[in-house]
């Protein structure tokens, strides 16, 4: 990025800042913030361990600086402006969840499909996990969009402010699956050939949590398998590790009351036999077919971590020139960024292209050639802030 680049992005930015409100963290005198500007050198280190009294305050810093980033601490201090982390001592951390789209698996054919795609695994983790399994209530929970290429998730409930990184790390795993041991899910039953997905009470129909998920994978198995041609689904039940009375397994996944059977009360009838392999290759499906895609190795610190800086509500993400966007739940399946999050007008910038590619923004694609030309606003700062394009007064 060059000086006049620079120059003319941080000036929109101070633009932006002046005539838009932010949204910071609840108990805002508490946090710790950290800052990235437009005028530092390549490398330098984030400009953290400050801290204010009042919105105003964060206001007239963000007007009068325009940084390039804006983050807060996920932690609570008592004194956040402390140059030490014993200095600052430590009073408790909200429970942060971040999906990032470059982290999920499988080859997207654009930004837009990518974006799309992490917003479907937001989803999931909220209601299957943190809602219906957790019990956190919406009210408890911050969702935003980063502005770049996933979410978070803030969960505020005071449950969670004092665990430690070791709890929060047990969190993770269990949106994980880590950890799920087939001789702890499956339980052989007193009658011969009946086995019980554990947490199912007989006397109660359903469950929740990994064990419905467990009865839902084997119950879709089977009634996949049992609409298979005899060959075909001999075969299927052998890659599960089932090498014995294919026959009488057959007929079971073709009936639909064993659907029902193992979904409502956990039942699953099967011959007597070395059932390891079965159990193993089943759960191992599930957790395949239902954990929520987290990013990868970024996103287990960042659950754990108890000291983490989080992009700020409302600020502008300096690596897209988008919104860092707050939202609510009910707001996520209409939410389209490429639309939503951007903030910069349609009025035509000159820049220099450097690398060429396409940029999808406001419904529209635009094939961007390298050289000289004229681009909308919000194209332009895109591509600028991405490191593809420099201003041309």
């Amino acid at each position: 990025m060059n000086d006049q680049t620079r120059v003319f992005l941080k000036q929109k930015f101070r633009e932006y800042y002046s005539e838009n409100p932010v949204y910071p963290p609840p108990e805002l005198p508490d946090r710790e913030w950290g800052f990235i500007l437009f005028d530092e050198t390549p490398g330098v280190a984030m400009r953290r361990h400050k801290s204010f009294n009042t919105v105003g305050e964060l206001s007239d810093y963000l007007s009068g600086m325009a940084p390039r980033h804006a983050y807060h601490s996920t932690a609570y201090y008592t004194h956040p402006a402390a140059p030490t982390m014993v200095e600052k001592k430590w009073q408790g951390a909200d429970l942060i969840f971040d999906l990032d789209a470059d982290h999920l698996p499988g080859n997207f054919n654009s930004y837009s499909e990518m974006l799309e795609n992490v917003k479907k695994e937001i989803i999931r983790l909220i209601d299957e996990f943190l809602i219906d399994d957790m019990g956190f209530r919406e009210k408890d929970m911050d969702i935003v969009f980063s502005g770049g290429r996933g979410y978070h998730v803030h969960i505020r409930d005071e449950k969670v402010r004092s665990l430690k990184s070791p709890e929060r790390r047990e969190i993770v795993d269990y949106v994980l699956g880590t950890g799920l041991d087939p001789e702890n899910m499956f339980v052989r039953s007193r009658m011969t050939g009946i086995w019980r997905i554990r947490g199912f009470d007989d006397d109660k129909k359903g469950s929740y949590g990994w064990n419905m998920r467990v009865a839902r994978y084997i119950a879709s198995k089977l009634q996949e398998i049992g609409k298979m041609p005899e060959k075909e689904a001999r075969e299927n039940l052998r890659r599960f590790g089932l090498d014995k009375n294919l026959k009488k397994v057959l007929e079971m996944a073709r009936n639909p009351e064993s659907y029902e059977t193992i979904l409502n009360k956990g039942l699953i009838e099967l011959s007597p036999g070395n059932m390891e392999n079965f159990f193993k290759n089943m759960l191992a499906g599930t957790i395949d077919d239902f954990k929520v895609d987290l990013a990868g190795k970024t996103d287990e610190p960042v659950t754990a971590d108890i000291k983490r800086l989080i992009r700020l509500p409302g600020s502008i993400h300096g690596g897209s020139a988008f919104r860092v966007t707050p939202l609510v739940r009910d707001r996520l399946e209409t939410f389209n960024p490429l639309n939503d999050a951007i903030i910069f007008s349609d009025s035509p910038v000159r820049v220099l292209v450097t690398k060429p590619q396409q940029v999808e923004i406001k419904d529209k694609v635009y094939r961007v050639s390298e050289g000289v030309g004229r681009l909308p606003e919000n194209v332009a700062m895109f591509l600028m802030c991405r490191g593809c394009a420099e201003y041309e007064p």
